[in-house]
């Protein structure tokens, strides 16, 4: 036997959570969905003079529902369980898809070659900005909900 009671060390070991089809299943529909979402907003809502504050609002508001939902989950437990598939499903997949830093990096890149560098700076730097504080108020209004204690 090995040092963790009822393992045997000779057997194959366990296929990791994220290896099994239903976790991958998941994740592939939530990032579908996300993914949906994000290119029919930013369809819908027209860059405004240039700039994509769509994208802008996509990732800041995705952010903040990544920290709301993760927090949320953390304090209801361990990551099992129906808390596992909520979080491969509207975490990983959803706001995964949703969300979308290889468009911020390619919409910088336009703005600092289309027009004076300080319009692409401020595009990132807010975008990266805003980001943290939109987690950080996600983090804090899930810790508000449960009392500030985790179970």
């Amino acid at each position: 036997m090995s040092d963790v009671e009822g393992i045997d060390p000779d057997l194959p070991s366990p296929r990791p959570a994220y290896h099994a089809p239903s976790s991958i299943a998941l994740v592939f529909a939530g990032g579908v969905l996300g993914t949906g979402g994000r290119e029919g907003l930013s369809l819908a809502i027209p860059p405004v003079d240039g700039v994509p504050l769509t994208i802008l609002g996509i990732n800041v508001a995705g952010a903040f529902c990544l920290g709301l939902l993760l927090e949320g989950l953390h304090r209801r437990g361990p990551d099992h369980g129906g808390r596992r598939r909520l979080r491969l499903l509207a975490g990983t997949g959803f706001l995964g898809g949703f969300t979308t830093y290889s468009a911020l990096a390619a919409d910088t890149a336009m703005l600092l070659g289309d027009r004076p560098s300080g319009v692409g700076l401020a595009y990132a730097l807010g975008t990266l900005v805003f980001g943290a504080a939109a987690t950080w108020a996600g983090i804090a209004a899930a810790s508000a909900r449960t009392g500030g204690r985790a179970r």
